[in-house]
Order: C-alpha cells, then sequence, then structure tokens
C-alpha cells in the first residue's frame, strides 16, 4: 500500500498547532503506518517537495514576503491544503501588528543603531506585509481546522477521515464526516 504524502508548514504563529499534532497520542501509530511526513518543521527539513503532496497542514497566519512565496508553493504542490488553527484561519495573534506602519515596527524592534549600516535588515529578515492575512486570503484552502490550538482529537479525527476517503466538514464545534 502506497502511504498518503503529508505535509506541515509553520508560518506565523507559536508553534501550538503542531504541538496539538504530537499530542494525537496512539492515533499518531496509526497515522505513522499510513502517512509519509514528507515535509514539516517536525523532519526540519527546509524545501518544499517538488513531485506533490496529498496533503498540507497549514499553522499560521502569512505576515511577510516569504511566507506569501512558501503558501503559494504549498499550494501549487498540493493536493488538499488545511488552515489548521486559527492564526491560519482569522490571523489571530500575528494579526494584532495590523495598523502599524511596517517600517516603524521594524525600527522600534531593531533600532537604527544596531542594525547593519543604519538600514533595516531586509537582507536577512523578509519584508513584513503591511498587514497580516489569513491562509484563505492568499490561496485557495479545502478545509478549516479551528482552535488556538485545534484539538489533538479533532486534528486526528480529520487527518484519518481523509486517509479513509472521507470529507471532513466543520459543523459548529463537532467534526462530521460526509
Amino acid at each position: 500500500m502506497d502511504k498518503v504524502r503529508v505535509a506541515t508548514v509553520w508560518l506565523s504563529g507559536c508553534a501550538g498547532c503542531h504541538m496539538s499534532l504530537l499530542d494525537i497520542d496512539e492515533a499518531l501509530i496509526d497515522l505513522a503506518a499510513r502517512i509519509e511526513l514528507c515535509n514539516s518543521p517536525l523532519t526540519d527539513l527546509k524545501v518544499f517537495p517538488e513531485d506533490g503532496v496529498d496533503v498540507t497542514l497549514i499553522e499560521g497566519a502569512i505576515g511577510n514576503e516569504e511566507h506569501l512565496e512558501i503558501a503559494r508553493t504549498t499550494r501549487a504542490r498540493s493536493k488538499i491544503v488545511i488552515s489548521l488553527g486559527d492564526c491560519a484561519v482569522t490571523g489571530n495573534v500575528p494579526a494584532l501588528r495590523n495598523g502599524i506602519p511596517t517600517d516603524e515596527l521594524i525600527e522600534s524592534i531593531y533600532g537604527k543603531r544596531e542594525t547593519t549600516n543604519g538600514a533595516l535588515p531586509y537582507e536577512v529578515v523578509p519584508r513584513l506585509l503591511e498587514r497580516v492575512r489569513p491562509v484563505h486570503e492568499v490561496i485557495p484552502v479545502d478545509f478549516f481546522l479551528h482552535g488556538c490550538p485545534p484539538p489533538a482529537g479533532l486534528i486526528a479525527k480529520a487527518l484519518l477521515a481523509l486517509l479513509d476517503g472521507k470529507t471532513p466538514e466543520l459543523t459548529g464545534a463537532d467534526l462530521k464526516f460526509g
């Protein structure tokens, strides 16, 4: 049996969704037998697979130019994209910076004297977007798993349903399958 290729991506967020994914306990054993984790901060792979992925979970909002490129590449190379957690779904905490001019924000963090030649560090720090955006504002998303972070059981239920060829639907706080 061929394993389903699964990837995870971490953008602007706290990593709580990845921790919740790891907290699915014994479901990890079932998943390990059925999936190939081909890209993830959990595996420390830096380049998204060019040969395609079946399911990608994206944690975090899109806050800078690098995230924008990662999201577009992820969508182009993934059959199914899932927004994982409230940062990916709504922008949540990373979006609190919306409304603050980005150069002013970077300058307040780094200070002009601490930067190279008095310039903002855009050679090593990706340029911030003017506004943090949820993933679905940038690329089409197939499913949304809400929560901060989503409960581990919900993540497990959704992944196992997809592996079984079912379509997860989020209705209120319950995950149902059609």
